[in-house]
């Protein structure tokens, strides 16, 4: 089985995994505060609190940024539920702006729509994420110029997408959010076996973060409402969580991301390939970056005959291609049916989904497994 998606693990990441286990810190120790100003100057962003994943991630990006019961959230349909879960986790409402049906990313006169609306029914979203798609950056310039006005506060869900660019700066940066979350699950761009990673320029929202990533306990006399016990002495200051990453999850992170441009080389390679092998078949191939360069997460291709895509899925899978497909509409899972979602809401996001179909893209597959996808499909296709 060829698989979607996969990590690249070579004797250095072994090594420095087991040079950790070998040292006095498996938890909390020097790796963590590595690897978060490692990704720091790489992204050229000032802060980085590195998570046990995305999700968490996501979750405290929300709380740091004071979004409670009563806001609004608004993300992409066309993501993973964590993209919109992490706001019902603070107890606030989510609704969707549509994407572009071509592209899968947010659509930017949907949301300038969108936006006009709520201003009219003053139902602004407190927040809004875009989701950087396979890599993609969304247009982040323009997202920004719609939101800012009305004060609303943008979180990136770059989970796809560390080692893009976008205007020529690293996607993290945050010139145009507040926040910006990566994924470092080992089917993204580079791994740390599960982990993620909040970036902000914000010196108090990177201080939120890091505390309430840690049960929203303080050691610092300054922020105690008394002195202090001893040296023993932390007091909880706040309600929060253990969404620490490991030392051990850090140190493989910190060794991966020495060849976060190695892999996005070779992505971008693979995707040439691709577009060269395909180019023949009745598929829409994806688009790159728009005013970037894409850390291409994901390879999407879209059938020209949707009716065919349960067929062509199974066909592939049988041959032993590990296609998927992202996403599924969030509001069309059912627990967003239950808060009130359902199909028809976002036309864009649902003709994208009934097309769409992941093929395999990861750093190290070969032009011959590349060859036996494209053989795969134009069969699969013929035989449709």
């Amino acid at each position: 089985m060829i698989p979607y998606g996969r990590q690249q693990i070579d004797a250095n990441d072994i090594a420095a995994v087991v040079e950790t286990l070998q040292s006095d810190f498996l938890t909390q120790g020097p790796k963590v505060p590595a690897f978060e100003h490692a990704v720091a100057r790489r992204c050229e962003v000032n802060f980085a609190v590195a998570m046990n994943s995305a999700t968490s991630a996501l979750h405290l990006a929300c709380l740091a940024l004071g979004i409670g019961p009563g806001d609004l959230v608004w993300t992409s349909p066309i993501s993973f539920v964590a993209s919109a879960n992490c706001a019902r986790y603070c107890g606030a409402d989510v609704d969707f702006v549509d994407v572009d049906a071509s592209s899968g990313l947010l659509d930017v006169k949907a949301l300038q729509l969108k936006l006009l609306q709520a201003a009219a029914n003053n139902r602004l979203p407190k927040a809004v994420i875009p989701v950087h798609l396979a890599g993609h950056s969304c247009d982040m310039q323009q997202i920004a110029a719609l939101c800012r006005p009305y004060g609303i506060r943008i979180i990136e869900d770059a989970s796809h997408a560390i080692g893009a660019l976008y205007q020529q700066r690293p996607v993290g940066c945050c010139q145009y959010s507040d926040i910006c979350v990566f994924s470092f699950h080992p089917v993204k761009i580079i791994t740390s076996a599960e982990g993620g990673m909040a970036l902000c320029n914000d010196a108090r929202l990177a201080g939120t973060l890091q505390s309430l990533r840690s049960h929203g306990i303080t050691r610092n006399e300054a922020e105690m409402t008394e002195p202090s016990h001893g040296p023993w002495y932390y007091q909880q200051t706040e309600l929060g969580y253990n969404y620490r990453m490991t030392d051990l999850h850090a140190a493989l992170g910190l060794s991966q991301l020495d060849r976060l441009p190695q892999f996005v080389h070779q992505r971008i390679a693979a995707t040439e390939l691709y577009q060269t092998l395909l180019q023949d078949l009745p598929v829409e191939l994806p688009a790159p970056a728009q005013d970037g360069i894409s850390a291409w997460h994901l390879y999407i291709v879209r059938l020209q005959q949707p009716q065919l895509r349960r067929r062509v899925f199974e066909q592939l899978r049988a041959a032993g291609i590990g296609v998927n497909v992202h996403y599924i509409p969030i509001h069309t899972q059912p627990y967003y049916q239950q808060l009130g979602f359902h199909w028809g809401q976002y036309p864009q996001a649902e003709q994208f989904y009934s097309q769409i179909i992941s093929l395999p893209l990861f750093a190290g597959i070969t032009a011959a497994q590349q060859q036996q996808v494209a053989s795969a499909l134009r069969q699969a296709l013929e035989q449709s």
